[in-house]
This record gives C-alpha cells, structure tokens and sequence, in this order.
C-alpha cells in the first residue's frame, strides 16, 4: 500500500503541468479578474452546493449591492435574503453578514489575511479558508472540494472514501506538503477547474483533453470511470404539504418560517401538512378567520432539498378580509421584497397570471 510519501510524490508531479494547462485554459470569470479578498469570500460562499453559471448573475448582483464588506455588514437582513432568493441555502447568507459586522469591528472593514484567521470566522470552512487565503493573499494552503478530491482519487487510483473526513484531511496533509510557494491560489484553482471541466464526475472524465493523463494512475490502470468511491448518500425523506395562496384586496398572504431550520426567516405561502382537498382548504381557511369566496386549484410541485422532497399541492383562495397573522404583500412586495424560497417559486408565477385578482 502506498505511503503518504508516495501520494506527496505523485501529487507534486502534477504543479507544473497544471499551472500551464490552467493559464492557456482557465475559464474567465468575474470573480477571478478581480481577486480582492472580499470578491473571492463571496464567489466562494456563493459557489457553495451551487453551479458556476447560476452564481454569475447573483455574484453581480450582489456586487452592486454590497461592494465592500462595510456595505454588507450595514444591509437590512430582508433585502440581502431577497438578493439571495433562488440561490439556496440561505445560512450562507447570514454567515456572510455575520462575518462582515465581525470584520468591520475587529479588521478595519477588511477580511483577516491568514488560513487560520479566516477559519475562525463564521460561515468559513477548512475550504474556503484555504481557497480565500490562497487566492486572495498567496497563501501556500490548500483548497480541498470535491473537485480536488475526485482528481485525487483517479490520480492517484484511491479507494478510500471521499465522503470521509479522514480521507480530506489526508488529502489535504499530501497538498499542503507540496503546495507551491509561488502562485498557490493558481495551483488550487487549477486543481479545481480541471476537475469542473475535464475531471467529470459521474464515470465521465475527458481524459483525452487532460493534461496530466500521464501521470493518473487511475487511467493507467482502467479505473477512471470506477473512481472516485463515495459512500451512499443518506436516503431522503418525503413530505407531503397542501400550499394555499391566499389573496384579498389584490394582497396575497405570507407567513415567516421559525428563525432556525431549514429556510428559516424566510416567506411563504401557508401551508398544512398532508393533502387536502378543496373542502379541506376551505376548513382551513375558515379557522384562521376568513371565509372562502373562490378555491382553484394551482399546480402539484416537487421541490428536492438535499436529504427530503416536498410534495406540494396548490391552491389559490380568494378571501374576505385580510386576516391577521399574516403579512398581505402586494405585487411589488412580493417581487422586490419578501425573500421566498425557490420551492414556492411556481406558485408566485401562477399568482402573477391571475392578473384580475392580483
């Protein structure tokens, strides 16, 4: 079995090969040609669980919103969850608040310049931190994803499971051992971008296009398609809701999710576990103070979180009176202001094409 020197060996055969494959072929992205630490913090947060062209326009976004971490730290909590609706898992968001009013009180408005400085911040992880450090203040640490791990496995013919911490952290002990002193946020970017474009996941690599075909011992031997091996992801569970778009006076009704859990302080449409029918609506909406004068039914919507599917059935209810409880948003509210999971996105779409009604 190989020792960990001979896992530092090969993995410092490939710095050089893929520094110059990286600066013919890298591809150009917003937050690369202008790595300040502040833009590299949140590219990386927002590239989280999240793919390169759906972060583009949010990455913009934000900018113009939040140019520096002042600005962040100073933003209403409402407008940034709004800014960062559709992207998804929104404690990235709080975290990175959190971080900027730590930074604009204990860095003069500036993210920390070390690995183990940035690791202490909320929200920053052994990666970030690594890739923040490297990228922005030329760092010599490593940025290990999962990207990284896959080109890893298949380089160096692993069987050891990526979904271990074990695994990572050793990983992260053989790059860190040849890391190079010049251009370490390069390397660890070029160690990312072939596994994103080139390194596929899913048995599919390119290996034809690799520039380091020679030394992946997983090609060698056949193994490519086979590698990385990854532990079964736990098995989701499945819920079953009755949605209700409520609307009266051309205001539709909202209700605040509990501050922690999943989506928490977000908006949403009321809802009930179960599915109802529309007599069953029509309960619901009378124990809440309001009688029923219209039920339609919308659409029947999957939304996939990464351990549970919600199973949504739709109604749009016309109401009497505006209850209490709720926040009623306008059209313009609703649109510009109130941060609404994707999940309930389809329903906002259908609400839209009731133009008589909202």
């Amino acid at each position: 079995m190989p020792d960990r020197t001979d896992h530092q060996k090969a993995l410092a055969k490939m710095v050089a090969p893929l520094l110059s494959w990286y600066d013919d072929n890298r591809r150009i992205l917003p937050w690369r040609e202008n790595p300040t630490p502040y833009r590299v913090w949140v590219s990386e947060i927002m590239l989280q669980q999240t793919r390169v062209e759906a972060v583009k326009p949010y990455f913009a976004r934000f900018m113009a919103a939040f140019p520096d971490i002042d600005s962040l730290s100073k933003a209403p909590q409402e407008r940034l969850l709004k800014l960062w609706e559709g992207l998804g898992y929104y404690s990235r968001a709080r975290n990175l608040q959190k971080t900027a009013k730590l930074c604009a009180k204990q860095y003069n408005g500036q993210l920390p310049g070390s690995y183990e400085e940035l690791l202490a911040l909320p929200g920053i992880g052994e990666y970030t931190a690594g890739a923040v450090a490297s990228i922005a203040f030329g760092e010599p640490v490593p940025a290990v994803d999962g990207n990284v791990l896959r080109v890893a496995a298949r380089v160096l013919a692993s069987q050891a499971d990526i979904a271990s911490p074990q695994t990572k952290k050793s990983l992260r002990a053989d790059l860190e051992a040849v890391m190079p002193s010049k251009r370490p946020g390069d390397f660890n970017q070029s160690l990312m971008e072939l596994g994103a474009t080139v390194c596929l996941p899913g048995g599919a690599p390119r290996c034809g296009s690799c520039p380091i075909l020679p030394l992946c011992k997983g090609a060698a031997l056949g193994l490519q398609g086979q590698l990385p091996v990854k532990a079964p992801k736990k098995e989701r569970t499945f819920e079953e809701h009755t949605v209700m778009v409520l609307v009266s006076g051309g205001k539709a009704a909202l209700q605040k999710r509990p501050d922690k859990g999943l989506l928490a302080g977000l908006w949403e449409f009321p809802y009930t576990n179960g599915f109802l029918e529309a007599d069953g609506v029509r309960s619901f909406v009378k124990e809440r103070g309001m009688n029923p004068l219209g039920v339609t039914r919308m659409g029947d919507f999957i939304h996939v979180f990464t351990h549970r599917e919600w199973h949504m059935r739709g109604f749009l209810v016309q109401t009497d009176v505006c209850a209490e409880g709720y926040w009623w948003a306008g059209r313009e509210a609703l649109l510009t202001k109130a941060a609404i999971p994707s999940a309930y996105q389809k329903y906002v779409s259908e609400l839209l094409l009731y133009g008589g009604l909202f």
